[in-house]
């Protein structure tokens, strides 16, 4: 037997198991993109690499029979095609899979067990047990199991791998902590409020995964994309094959074949599926890093093309820590107004409800039950306390409901306004009986955070649904020429709507339930951390770190992405543009035009993977 028919046997062997063995998946793939009736990457691979081997198999079975001239084998080939294929999709998971690690990872940086106190008994349990309401007890160096409240005991923690700040924050009771942080010093007991996958973490987690999971309009162009360009190369390999056949290399069907065949291995666009995802995969992870979660893959995309930002005032540009700073009282003592209002606003989670029941429990007042609390967007809260209507609201709906404002109210509450502090007014039984003031201090990042939003070209607005002087004092400390101020949650959906009308590519930043139908209409939607359940899922981003500065972060990372993409996507192009006319030209042989492939899909997987210390470097210098 021929020296040639042994060697040849041996690849046929080989190739056979990486043919159908390593390379089954691609078939898994054509035959249900054909059931379909779509065309994508895994048809051509399958087509072209089967070509490949079949040549291959034919030609050395023909020469072994007739014992004739050696010819080229090409089994090789299709074994380096979906070798280079498998490479791209591993470096592509391994992006990932790192890209998930920085982002918090499976939930494995959370305590798998944890001190809990019951019956004044210590207990040693799985995290995933602990149940809403248990005490958890957790010393100096553990990572906590739980997120939670703060009962007991002063410490600093680590909060690194949700926010992406490296420096210690001190806790003491009352605050909020969170499973995965690392209690840096101290002793804690907490009050858990979420455990194993209703954690902060784990949400995380979620929403990384389903980011990555979901699709831009660039990738479901590309797909698109690929369902014309998989038959149109088809059809140009059989063109080709013709074309040499017939006409340049007329009955010199081993010449028609290796030019066809080296087409249908050149087109192979599996540099174009790699393009896009890597990219958005790496960013999300590095987003995450700092403390910006990304939803859906194309909030990314559309981040990058933002040009106007509007922002509410209260936990966004302010700390959304609110004080009482003052009360005035016209009809009943100052105590009883306080404790009336916590009961009016026992079930509020607006941060002026927050600061109102925090101050009667400084006062020692316990508020009566409520009943039959009726919230208004926007507005304020009403409520039977003591069997007499008590009501809790802004200027708006204090003229809504016409209660009778005497002079020292309304002295109070101007001399309070034009300081910058906020008034709400309470009334009972419809008649005005006081008003109360709140301070809430403007972050110290807002106003570097401004100044970097329009050195990125973006046009700041600020809407709140306070009053004319606290707005203006606020925006005026932030750096914010454009202030809509006494604007209820429909204003703000008009006003979104209105921009985009315009032609603009609108974001909104907020935390409050109010702000959630702003969030959802933007193109971008930024939740605050510390904002409600409707503004987090509303939004399209969340912000951990509560603080403007992400937006920023945000936005230079989208577009450094966005530019890498359009970078790895010219390539492509470029590559098949180039390419494929040679190999139809019949200037590369099939081995040739599966090297080029592969190469391309390399380079691109290269280009991508750049991206992640470009990112980490543009976070640090760009943050004010």
């Amino acid at each position: 037997m021929p020296a040639l028919f042994m060697n040849g046997w041996f690849q046929l062997g080989a190739a056979a198991i990486v043919q159908f063995v390593v390379g089954l998946p691609f078939y898994f793939g054509a035959y249900n993109a054909i059931r379909e009736k779509v065309f994508n990457m895994d048809v051509l691979v399958a087509v072209g690499t089967s070509a490949a081997f079949l040549h291959s198999h034919y030609t050395l079975f023909r020469g072994a029979a007739s014992g004739g001239a050696e010819q080229p084998l090409y089994f090789e080939t299709s074994a380096v095609v979906i070798t280079a294929v498998l490479l791209g999709k591993l470096l592509e998971s391994s992006a990932a899979v790192r890209a998930l690690r920085e982002a918090g990872g499976s939930g494995g940086t959370a305590a798998s067990q944890a001190t809990v106190i019951r019956a004044g008994q210590e207990l040693r349990l799985p995290a995933d047990q602990v149940r809403p309401g248990d005490d958890v007890l957790v010393r100096e160096g553990e990572p906590l199991p739980v997120d939670g409240i703060v009962t007991q005991g002063e410490a600093s923690v680590v909060e690194a791998m949700l926010t992406g700040e490296s420096l210690p924050v001190d806790k003491a009771p009352g605050d909020p902590v969170w499973a995965g942080t690392t209690l840096a010093s101290g002793q804690l007991r907490i009050r858990a409020r979420a455990a194993g996958g209703a954690t902060m973490v784990s949400r995380i987690y979620a929403l990384v995964r389903q980011a990555q999971s979901s699709k831009t309009t660039i990738q479901r162009k590309v797909d698109q994309l690929a369902g014309w360009f998989v038959p149109l190369m088809m059809m140009l390999a059989t063109a080709t094959f013709a074309a040499w056949y017939v006409w340049l290399a007329p009955g010199d069907g081993e010449r028609a074949m290796m030019s066809a065949l080296a087409v249908l291995l050149a087109a192979c666009p599996c540099a174009l599926g790699l393009a896009t995802p890597i990219s958005l995969v790496i960013a999300s992870g590095k987003l995450a890093r700092q403390g910006v979660v990304v939803k859906e893959a194309g909030a990314l995309e559309r981040l990058a093309l933002l040009d106007a930002i509007v922002v509410d005032k209260t936990g966004t540009v302010t700390e959304g820590k609110p004080r009482l700073t003052g009360m005035l009282a016209v009809q009943g003592s100052r105590s009883a107004l306080l404790r009336n209002a916590a009961a009016a606003e026992a079930d509020s989670a607006h941060p002026l409800a927050r600061a109102i029941r925090e101050a009667a429990a400084a006062a020692g007042l316990v508020p009566p039950k409520p009943a039959g609390a009726s919230f208004l967007p926007g507005r304020g809260v009403e409520a039977a306390v003591d069997g007499r209507r008590f009501a809790v609201g802004n200027a708006a709906m204090a003229d809504e409901q016409g209660w009778a404002k005497d002079e020292r109210i309304a002295a109070f509450a101007a001399e309070r306004e034009r300081s910058g502090e906020t008034v709400l007014y309470a009334a009972e039984n419809g008649i005005a009986v006081g008003a109360l003031a709140f301070a809430d201090p403007v972050r110290p990042s807002s106003r570097g955070a401004v100044r970097r939003l329009r050195r990125s070209g973006l046009a700041v607005v600020l809407a709140t649904g306070d009053r004319e002087a606290p707005a203006l004092a606020a925006a005026r400390e932030a750096g914010i020429a454009d202030v809509r101020h006494s604007m209820l949650p429909a204003q703000k959906l008009r006003l979104i709507e209105q921009l985009r009308a315009e032609g603009r590519r609108v974001g909104m930043a907020g935390d409050g339930w109010n702000d959630a139908p702003a969030l959802a209409a933007a193109d971008v939607g930024f939740a605050m951390g510390d904002g409600t359940d409707a503004a987090m899922g509303a939004g399209h981003i969340a912000l951990l770190r509560s603080q403007l500065t992400g937006i920023g972060d945000a936005l230079a990372i989208s577009r450094l992405t966005m530019r890498n993409i359009r970078q790895n996507l010219a390539f492509a192009f470029a590559y098949n543009a180039v390419i494929i006319p040679f190999a139809a030209c019949g200037m590369l042989k099939p081995w040739m035009a599966g090297t080029a492939m592969a190469l391309s899909s390399v380079s691109v997987v290269g280009n991508a993977l750049r991206l992640g210390p470009r990112l980490a470097r543009l976070a640090g210098k760009e943050r004010p």
